[in-house]
């Protein structure tokens, strides 16, 4: 039967070794976003650090390479149409007042799991046991729905390899009876992030995070 997993992006889900875990995260670190930002970001997206003090996706800085911060989960902003606070899952690229910040919340822990639906079929059980502990990219993660505000990013299958420069690291799979056709897409694999921003390794704010699968 064909699985019925959805895109959604990257999924807070666990932590890995001893780090306290309430579904799936610990609190989300709050951030801002550039309030004239005319990108969308959506639930479930990966989001990077500029060098201007805010976050934002992978086309908002130039030169250098930056780790992934982690994924956003929403915004809080005031709205320049009723003058009200607003929350949503999805920041719009517009719509918030000028003179009121856009707060961003991110799940940025490096120990982070989270769970990613796949954008092929894993073929077999045992193909999905080979690919743990490899290394994989997004088949894509910079669009989004509008309709539910969230990420469409999807495990490209085609890219799992050793290579350390891949985003994201495989951990495992989703037992999840609704998506366990391994013949089919949608599989959900346990991912965390490869170099991330926040880990000891993690590269300055001064340019962009690598585009390479993004």
């Amino acid at each position: 039967m064909a699985n019925i997993n959805g895109s959604f992006g990257l999924r807070p889900i666990a932590k890995m070794g001893q780090n306290s875990n309430s579904t799936g995260v610990s609190g989300y670190t709050q951030y801002e976003i550039a309030n004239g930002l005319t990108d969308k970001i959506y639930q479930g997206q990966p989001v990077i650090p500029l060098a201007t003090g805010y976050i934002g996706v992978t086309a908002n800085a130039a030169g250098g390479t930056v780790g992934l911060l982690g994924a956003f989960m929403g915004c809080e902003y005031v709205s320049s149409t009723t003058g009200k606070p607003t929350w949503s899952n999805t920041w719009p690229g517009s719509g918030a007042d000028s003179n009121s910040p856009v707060k961003a919340f991110v799940a940025d822990d490096p120990a982070q799991l989270f769970l990613i639906a796949t954008d092929a079929t894993w073929t077999s059980k045992a193909t999905a046991r080979a690919a743990v502990f490899a290394n994989a990219n997004f088949s894509t993660c910079i669009t989004g729905s509008d309709t539910t505000g969230m990420s469409l990013g999807r495990l490209a299958i085609s890219t799992i390899a050793t290579t350390n420069s891949l985003n994201l690291r495989v951990m495992g799979w989703a037992t999840d009876p609704s998506n366990e056709d391994f013949a089919a897409a949608g599989v959900g694999a346990i991912v965390r992030v490869n170099n991330h921003f926040n880990s000891p390794n993690g590269s300055a704010a001064g340019g962009t995070a690598s585009t390479v699968g993004i």
